[in-house]
């Protein structure tokens, strides 16, 4: 996977853009999440856990992949000024090319 470490990666340069905090918000429960946060070794993102979905489906951000893992988020980048959603670039099909790290970092 390359969305996850694209952001960790570019950190400092949205941090030099203002960008208070990077978070990374899926479908999982806190235990998944943790895990995640282990693996990546970083501090420079914070990971959180939605796992009833509720953001996910207020925000009609989801999709089905039936017995593969149901419910899930798609896979989006955000750019969110105290509570509003600024920009949003949604995926189609898995792709990473409109929710990458340079291409917020490059509308800041």
């Amino acid at each position: 996977n390359t969305h996850v470490p694209g952001y960790i990666a570019k950190a400092a340069d949205f941090k030099a853009k203002g960008v208070d905090d990077i978070i990374v918000l899926a479908v999982n429960d806190c235990f998944a999440m943790r895990a995640w946060e282990k693996t990546f070794e970083t501090d420079k993102v914070k990971f959180y856990a939605d796992g009833g979905a509720s953001f996910t489906k207020a925000a009609g951000l989801e999709f089905d992949t039936g017995d593969f893992g149901g419910l899930r988020m798609q896979r989006m980048s955000a750019l969110v000024e105290d509570g509003v959603v600024k920009k949003i670039h949604l995926e189609g099909g898995g792709g990473l090319s409109s929710s990458a790290a340079d291409v917020l970092l490059g509308e800041l």
